[in-house]
């Protein structure tokens, strides 16, 4: 690690975000510096989580988060079809479980429609289980534009395409401090070895996922008063033994829940089949799973799953979402902010970038790239 390093933008944190925006500034001419506290790539929320490439169906309109979604994954299917990473686009169904549940799967419906997912087919319980025979429900709907990604690809993609744009990705570096002094950002970044760098530049680029409050607040900004404070939720899966007598076709879903989208099945690009996330507001990132869950995800997957037993899961992994929203508390927003009017000129923070960071990327990196345009 270089001891002094100065660049046009520091971007702190290499998952799937910070690298995307690493790329997008590249592309522009920009000369970047990037610093990961893990020992690679996308490492924390870019590898945990379902893979899923989302269709924009969960988001108020008008929120950035459903502006995003639906540009951000129109980006990476042809970034996926570009650069040849492995993808499929299979689709999703939806379900109501009951009747009780139709009006709000309507709801869901014209919401979707309202962010521009213009693709949703309709779905009776007999043509639910008709496509997927192994699923009971009293109404679905199909997107077929929602897919799956190898998300660890797709990272190594954008940090590849940085990399040859001159971008330095430095691992096993963390950001101490960091201040505006004379126009310029100054931090002091401590390597592996102990080794500290002093890093300038003229702007700062924060996608520090999980840490990324903590940044904020070492930027001179009150995480609390600013409504920046991320409340870590926890969400474990569950892999569904090759032997089970269930197969899909498309990934299927419940109604979302308060804090997450449910415990759905999901495979990954080999077929193995997944169950969860569940959604556990924890203190601190933790990555252990509680074998006595068990039950809990057969339970809750039974209810459109009539089939499936609590012998056939055994725990798969865990993730852990950067929520702005904490407990019981009502939707937030992605966080994406230029600082100026806080005097933090060249300053750009995302924070709560979680669930559908994989699919936005793409558009929350053109975004940034468009704020610092003047630098």
């Amino acid at each position: 690690m270089s001891p002094d390093v100065d660049v046009d933008v520091l971007v702190v944190g290499a998952g799937v975000v910070g690298l995307a925006t690493a790329a997008a500034l590249g592309r522009a001419g920009r000369s970047v510096w990037v610093a990961e506290r893990a020992g690679g790539v996308g490492r924390e929320t870019s590898s945990r989580n379902s893979g899923v490439i989302h269709a924009g169906l969960y988001y108020p309109a008008g929120s950035l988060k459903a502006r995003v979604c639906v540009r951000g994954r129109e980006l990476l299917y042809e970034r996926c079809a570009e650069r040849r990473i492995a993808h499929r686009a299979c689709g999703k169904i939806v379900v109501a479980a009951s009747a009780n549940e139709v009006p709000a799967l309507e709801a869901l419906a014209q919401r979707a429609a309202a962010n521009g997912v213009t693709d949703l087919e309709w779905l009776s319980g007999e043509r639910v289980s008709a496509l997927e025979p192994c699923v009971r429900a009293h109404a679905g709907f199909l997107s077929p534009s929602t897919g799956i990604v190898d998300a660890h690809a797709l990272v190594l993609s954008y940090a590849a395409e940085a990399e040859n744009d001159g971008a330095q990705i430095a691992l096993r570096t963390e950001v101490l401090s960091l201040a505006l002094a004379g126009g310029r950002w100054h931090a002091e970044a401590r390597g592996s070895d102990g080794e500290m760098s002093q890093v300038r530049a003229a702007a700062v680029v924060n996608a520090a996922g999980l840490a990324a409050d903590g940044l904020a607040a070492r930027a001179g900004i009150d995480v609390d008063a600013a409504g920046y404070r991320l409340h870590p939720c926890k969400g474990d899966y569950f892999a569904i033994a090759p032997g089970a007598p269930l197969s899909f076709e498309r990934l299927v879903y419940p109604l979302h829940g308060p804090a997450g989208l449910g415990v759905h099945v999901s495979f990954d690009l080999a077929g193995r089949l997944r169950l969860g996330p569940d959604a556990e507001f924890v203190d601190a990132p933790r990555y252990d799973i509680d074998p006595a869950k068990t039950e809990r995800f057969a339970s809750a997957a039974a209810k459109y799953l009539p089939e499936m037993r609590a012998e056939w899961l055994t725990p798969d992994q865990a993730g852990v979402r950067p929520k702005l929203a904490g407990p019981g508390e009502p939707f937030r927003d992605f966080l994406l902010a230029e600082e100026s009017a806080r005097g933090l000129p060249g300053l750009v923070n995302l924070v709560g970038i979680e669930s559908p960071g994989l699919t936005a990327a793409g558009a929350l990196a053109e975004d940034v790239a468009a704020l610092l345009s003047s630098l």
